[in-house]
């Protein structure tokens, strides 16, 4: 999702509603797809560096005189990482130019560049405004990224970059067909994030069936603690676990059908089960109060500060939420409960996968500069300082080994252990942002969650929301291959 990931300074979240309404029509004509302005054939262009040699240490041909431009979204995972990347990309062309910045506008400083066709080399699309991936795919605006995955990894020339990746991460770049168009740099965990301590001090262990978190949720009742808190003005974090529950209790056939925007998806059973389940926190006054008015920041906040047990986040939280969960808070992450025994899926469903997006437009000046500035970061030592600084996994699979794990992190890791092959990863919020942000996460769950709406109107408005996006001639539509 981003680090979408998954955040940041001053209360804007990575996966911040991306201004709503008002702001589309600021940026975009109506029914119009949002960010398509930035798509855009655009201008000329810019002059292409020339290809430097292709040699062991430099197998992309990176021009080593060209400047390489990098932007990055300035978010809960900091820009301290990718600043050390950058040194190693200096030290390896030392006669290049790098210009390096972070910004939390990634949409309105970079659409005007789209535009002219004056994109940077390297950009890191995450945040609340965040390029609507769909149609800059649709619009042929990035590069393939085969030659950096079949080029040798910067650690092992006998290993492809391909090699080193953790499963799913090349599949989640692939949109139609062979063509990879975005590296996934973070490997998130989502779930349901708790403080292990408070569940102890309850006496509880974290519920696996729905009656069990109901039943844990009344006794923190009792203790005046709610049992959950969300994100209230950013919903679209309600499904970091319910879409892994409907998995769960459906199959994950039910979430393909859902990306795929298949008649009647949302109408399945399991979907039913499920808005109801949560629904019922709301009924039962298990929400803590003021939740619909919290930004993530304030939710992340209160559940730190021990007055709610539950949180639906991914695995930034820990970074991002670092200054206010206290020492002994032991965070821990669990795939979400399911309905009963009668569920698809086993308990430890999860939803694991590529989180902060990066791109090298195809109109770039240095495409192998943006592409080798990747291959610097999936190396070992880049994807270990990742992890160090920030307390994330990276797409490499490893760059573990050596290092204290936090908290959250062991609890991810160990959470994904559980899960072996029960994995889900749903792509609606990569294939169809504003669909999955505004109209799903606003209009939909954040309607229900706040007690506005029941579970068969939201599913009835989701279904139609996703009917108008299926019959949407004006954006490309992708399926599961």
């Amino acid at each position: 999702m981003g680090s979408t990931s998954n955040h940041g300074a001053e209360g804007v979240g990575r996966r911040d509603l991306i201004k709503r309404s008002a702001a589309i029509g600021l940026v975009a004509a109506p029914g119009m797809s949002l960010l398509s302005a930035c798509a855009s054939g655009g201008g000329d262009g810019q002059d292409k560096a020339k290809a430097g040699k292709k040699t062991a240490k430099n197998p992309l041909g990176v021009n080593e005189t060209a400047k390489m431009e990098f932007v990055l979204f300035d978010g809960g995972f900091g820009k301290e990482y990718a600043e050390d990347a950058v040194k190693i990309y200096q030290k390896d062309f030392p006669k290049a130019t790098v210009k390096f910045s972070a910004t939390q506008k990634i949409q309105s400083t970079l659409q005007p560049r789209f535009n002219q066709g004056n994109p940077p080399d390297l950009i890191d699309n995450s945040g609340a405004e965040q390029m609507d991936m769909g149609v800059l795919v649709g619009k042929k605006q990035l590069a393939d990224l085969t030659p950096l995955l079949d080029a040798p990894s910067y650690d092992d020339p006998k290993k492809k970059v391909r090699d080193t990746l953790r499963p799913g991460i090349v599949e989640m770049g692939q949109f139609d067909g062979d063509p990879v168009w975005i590296m996934y740099y973070a490997y998130t965990v989502y779930g349901v994030w708790y403080s292990q301590k408070a569940l102890d001090d309850l006496d509880v262990t974290y519920p696996e069936t729905w009656d069990d978190m109901l039943a844990v949720c009344a006794k923190a009742k009792k203790k005046g603690i709610a049992g959950w808190t969300y994100a209230g003005k950013y919903p679209y974090y309600i499904p970091f676990s319910l879409y892994p529950m409907i998995a769960k209790v459906g199959g994950r056939e039910v979430l393909d059908a859902i990306d795929n925007l298949e008649p009647n998806a949302w109408k399945h059973p399991a979907v039913k089960a499920c808005f109801e389940a949560y629904y019922e926190l709301y009924k039962k006054g298990y929400i803590l109060k003021g939740t619909p008015g919290l930004d993530h920041i304030q939710s992340q906040a209160a559940w730190a500060k021990g007055k709610a047990l539950f949180i639906p986040n991914g695995s930034w939280v820990e970074n991002e939420s670092a200054n206010v969960i206290p020492k002994d808070f032991n965070l821990a992450v669990s795939a979400p409960s399911g309905i009963d025994s009668s569920d698809k899926m086993p308990f430890g469903t999860i939803w694991a996968s590529g989180g902060e997006p990066f791109i090298v437009p195809a109109k770039a000046a240095n495409t192998e500069g943006g592409m080798e500035q990747l291959r610097i970061m999936l190396s070992e030592a880049s994807s270990k300082n990742f992890t160090s600084k920030v307390k994330s996994l990276t797409a490499y699979n490893g760059g573990t080994t050596g290092i204290t794990l936090t908290p959250g992190l062991k609890s991810g890791v160990a959470a994904l252990d559980k899960a072996g092959s029960n994995v889900v990863n749903p792509r609606l919020q990569d294939w169809y942002v504003q669909l999955q942000k505004e109209k799903i996460g606003v209009a939909g769950l954040g309607e229900m969650m706040a007690g506005r709406a029941t579970p068969a109107e939201t599913i009835k408005k989701i279904q139609g929301y996703a009917d108008e996006a299926a019959k949407d001639t004006s954006i490309k539509h992708y399926k599961h291959q």
